[in-house]
C-alpha cells in the first residue's frame, strides 16, 4: 500500500501512549507525539484509522520537553512511551484515559479521576526485564522499539530504573554465556525486600547455572522457566523462599500509598467477613485478619500463598488456585476485593457477584489496565461507581493503577 505524507494536528492520547489526529477523515495514531502537536505524519491509508510515523513537527505542544533517555529517541525504545510530555500532562492524560475508558466501553457516566503523582519520576523501577539476544559470539540484552517487535537494542541504561537493579545487570552480564542454549531468553532482574531475584524465561538446558549464580554474589535467588515446564528455583543463599519471583513491586511507594487508600476504604464499610481475591502475597488480607476480621484469600501463586497463609488465622483461610474456579463457593462476604492482572477478570468472577443473592458492600477493583477495568464493570449492571482514584504506579508510560469502588445500585 501506498504511504503518505499528511499535516496531523494531534487533540488528544490514545491508552498505549500514541497521539490521536484525524486527516480526510480518518483516524491516524502517532507515536511520540502530544496532544496540541501539528505534525507532518507518514502513514498508509487505511479504512478507518491508520499508525503513523512523525516526521517533523510544525507546531509542538506546550505540553512537550526533551526526553532525558538516549535511548527513547535514538533507539526508539518501547519501554517508555510518553517521557516526551512534562509531568503534569503525563498525569492529565492518564486520567483522561481511564475516564474515556469508562464513558465508552464500561458505559458509566463518570469524571476523569484525579491521577495521584509519583514522588520519583526517575529511578524508581525495581524490575526490568530483557530480552537477550545471541548472535554469534555478540549478545544484545534490551528492549524492542516500539515499532519493531522483533528487534531487539543494546540498553545500557534505563533512567526510570533503580541504580541497584542496573548494577545487577552489569554484575550478570560477563556470564551470559553460561545462560540456558537458547537463541533468545528474557531474564528479569528484580529487588525484593532482602536481595535480588533473578528470572530466566527460556531454553531447555543450562549451560552452566551453578557458574551462572557463583559468578553473580549480588543474586540472591535464580529461578528459570524453561521453554516447556513451571517456573522452579534453582539456587538460593537464603534458607527460606522469598517468593521474589512473582510478586515485587515496581514502584514501593505509590504501592504503599495505593494500599493504605484501599485499606482504609475497606474499613470505611466496617466489612466483618472478606474476600481478598487475587490476594498476592497478602498485603491487604493479613492486616485485616489482624483486626479481627475473617478474610479468605485466593491466589493461584502456591509459593505466594506459603508466605502468608499460615499468618491467616482460622476462621480466615487462603485458597490456591484461580479466583473464578472459587469466588462462588466463598461468598457472600461483605466486601470483595479484587486485584487482577492486566488482562481482568474471568466472566465467571463477574458472573458470581452479579448472582450472589446478598450483595457485598463494596467492591474494591485494583487495575492496572483501564480498559479491561471498564469491560469488568460493564459486567456489573447491580453495582455503581462509588468512588475512583488512580495512582501513577509507572511515570515516563502509558500505564496507570486505578482503584474503582462498586457499590450496590440501591445503595
Amino acid at each position: 500500500m501506498t504511504e503518505v505524507l499528511a499535516r496531523v494536528p494531534i487533540t488528544g492520547i490514545a491508552a498505549g501512549g500514541d497521539g490521536v489526529g484525524r486527516t480526510n477523515g480518518m483516524v491516524v495514531f502517532v507515536p511520540r507525539t502530544a496532544s496540541g502537536d501539528v505534525a507532518l505524519v507518514s502513514h498508509t491509508v487505511g479504512k478507518r484509522f491508520a499508525r503513523g510515523r512523525l516526521e517533523s513537527l510544525e507546531h509542538a505542544s506546550d505540553d512537550r520537553v526533551e526526553p532525558p533517555c538516549v535511548h527513547y529517541t535514538r533507539d526508539r525504545c518501547g519501554g517508555c512511551q510518553i517521557q516526551h510530555l512534562s509531568y503534569d500532562a503525563q498525569l492529565r492524560t492518564k486520567g483522561v484515559i481511564i475516564g474515556d475508558a469508562m464513558r465508552r466501553i464500561g458505559k458509566r457516566d463518570v469524571d476523569d479521576p484525579a491521577v495521584q503523582p509519583s514522588d520519583g519520576q526517575w529511578r524508581y523501577r525495581r524490575k526490568l526485564t530483557l530480552h537477550i539476544r545471541r548472535d554469534g559470539d555478540t549478545w544484545i540484552a534490551g528492549l524492542h522499539p516500539y515499532d519493531d517487535a522483533d528487534a531487539v537494542f543494546d540498553l545500557h541504561d534505563c533512567p526510570i530504573t533503580a541504580h541497584e537493579v542496573l548494577a545487577v545487570w552489569a554484575e550478570i552480564r560477563p556470564s551470559f554465556e553460561c545462560l540456558p542454549d537458547a537463541r533468545t531468553l528474557r531474564v528479569a532482574v528484580r529487588l525484593t525486600g532482602r536481595g535480588a531475584s533473578v528470572v530466566v524465561e527460556g531454553g531447555r538446558t543450562w549451560r552452566s547455572f551453578d557458574r551462572f549464580f557463583a559468578q553473580s554474589p549480588s543474586i540472591l535467588e535464580l529461578w528459570w522457566r524453561p521453554e516447556h515446564g513451571p517456573m522452579r528455583r534453582l539456587d538460593t543463599r537464603v534458607a527460606d523462599a522469598v517468593a521474589g519471583a512473582s510478586f515485587v513491586q515496581v514502584n514501593e511507594r505509590v504501592a504503599a500509598s495505593l494500599r493504605t487508600h484501599v485499606l482504609e476504604r475497606v474499613r470505611m464499610h466496617s466489612p466483618s467477613r472478606i474476600v481478598d481475591a487475587y490476594a498476592g502475597m497478602g498485603d491487604t488480607a493479613v492486616p485485616l485478619a489482624r483486626e479481627g476480621r475473617t478474610v479468605v484469600a485466593i491466589e493461584l501463586d502456591a509459593a505466594a500463598v506459603a508466605s502468608f497463609g499460615d499468618r491467616l488465622q482460622p476462621p480466615s483461610r487462603a485458597i490456591v488456585g484461580r479466583v473464578e474456579d472459587h469466588l462462588a463457593e466463598a461468598l457472600p462476604a461483605d466486601v470483595v476485593l479484587l486485584n487482577p492482572p492486566r488482562a481482568g477478570v474471568d466472566a465467571r468472577v463477574t458472573a458470581a457477584l452479579q448472582q450472589v443473592a446478598h450483595a457485598p458492600r463494596a467492591i474494591l477493583y485494583v487495575s492496572c489496565d483501564p480498559a479491561t477495568l471498564a469491560r469488568d464493570v460493564a459486567r456489573l449492571p447491580r453495582y455503581r461507581v462509588a468512588l475512583m482514584r488512580a495512582y501513577d504506579m509507572f511515570p515516563q508510560t502509558a500505564h496507570v493503577e486505578t482503584v474503582c469502588e462498586l457499590v450496590p445500585e440501591a445503595a
